[in-house]
């Protein structure tokens, strides 16, 4: 299954490529490319939220710091576009670093009202900084060409997707992150170091965020608190994400492009009626979680996996001895696995 997901992603990737060789219309481009921005923070939101179950309201926050970083370094320091990103890379690492220590010993609610706190603390920052322009924004020099930004930013995401579904799907880290979120307690009697962890994934999460919010800037070439710090990134990176399936890295993917459509189409037709679409996000987190919670991804795999143990169902011993087992034979394996994690790290 796994390989035939990574499969597919290569495929759709080099079809993304070829695409500005049929579809010169700039508009479509840019349509494209807001798309394929929304996938990667969707992905690097569900790094956080889905595989160590701590939901980041703050996640907006490092999109705003890569741009506004960014943006200050072409605008105030001249520098080229390639140097001013690599140095939101770094401040956005650096603020990941500084934000983790403190709100990452916090759980569950406490954990998720102290990133919203951090999130509006910077957007008030950016509002009274003289450097950042204010409320008025910064407007960056302007580079019209559409082709490069989509390479850029297809670039970004589909390099991202894969180091993090190695890491999530295949290496040992995502094992001991799918352990923290399953029984925090329990990973850390078998000698993992939740802390360290959590941070490792926080700043895993916030990097990709603050380069994709770098390319915004240069790609928008205008920014303002409202646009790249708002609640709006967090609260939309966080409905594509319930909706697709949290903790799949697919299921984000798949909510990231059904949303991202969906919000297109509805400002298309239907702009006047804001309050509107904020309401119809609600009432789809409320849906997802009731009756999807799981996510669309995580009920296709459920339900293609539930068929294909039928015959095994019908044939084999009864339900409850089966699924005893194989309760056990999971945990076994789970355990074992997590030992084998810890002794590489050199923990006994």
């Amino acid at each position: 299954m796994r390989s035939k997901i990574i499969t597919w992603s290569i495929l759709v990737v080099l079809v993304l490529g070829i695409v500005p060789l049929f579809v010169s219309d700039a508009f479509v481009l840019r349509i494209l490319t807001e798309a394929i921005m929304w996938i990667g923070l969707a992905i690097t939101f569900d790094v956080l939220a889905g595989y160590t179950g701590y939901l980041n309201f703050g996640h907006g926050a490092f999109f705003g710091i890569g741009a506004y970083t960014t943006a200050i370094m072409m605008v105030r320091a001249n520098w080229p576009f390639t140097l001013a990103l690599l140095a939101g890379a770094r401040v956005t690492t650096i603020c990941a670093l500084a934000a983790g220590f403190p709100t990452l010993r916090l759980r569950g609610a406490y954990f998720a009202i102290a990133t919203w706190a951090l999130s509006l603390a910077i957007q008030q920052l950016a509002l009274i900084l003289t450097i950042t322009g204010g409320p008025d924004g910064m407007r960056l020099p302007p580079f019209l060409n559409p082709l490069y930004f989509f390479y850029l930013m297809l670039g970004v995401v589909a390099s991202t997707f894969f180091l993090l579904w190695f890491l999530l799907e295949r290496a040992p880290f995502g094992l001991k992150l799918k352990a923290i979120r399953e029984d925090e307690l329990g990973a850390q009697s078998l000698g993992l170091n939740p802390t360290r962890l959590k941070i490792q994934a926080f700043v895993l999460s916030a990097v990709p965020t603050g380069i994709l919010g770098g390319i915004y800037a240069y790609w928008i070439t205008f920014i303002d608190p409202a646009s790249t710090l708002s609640d709006l990134v967090s609260d939309q990176a966080l409905v594509m994400v319930v909706f697709g399936g949290m903790g799949t890295l697919i299921g984000p993917v798949i909510g990231a492009v059904l949303i991202f459509s969906f919000k297109t189409i509805f400002w298309a037709y239907l702009s006047d009626f804001q309050l509107l679409y904020l309401i119809i996000l609600g009432a789809v987190i409320a849906l997802s979680v009731v009756f999807l919670p799981n996510g669309l991804w995580g009920t296709i795999r459920d339900r293609n996996s539930g068929r294909g143990g039928l015959k095994k169902k019908l044939t084999g011993p009864p339900p409850g001895i089966e699924a005893e087992k194989k309760d056990e034979t999971n945990k076994s394996i789970l355990t074992a696995e997590l030992k084998s994690c810890t002794q590489k790290d050199g923990v006994k």
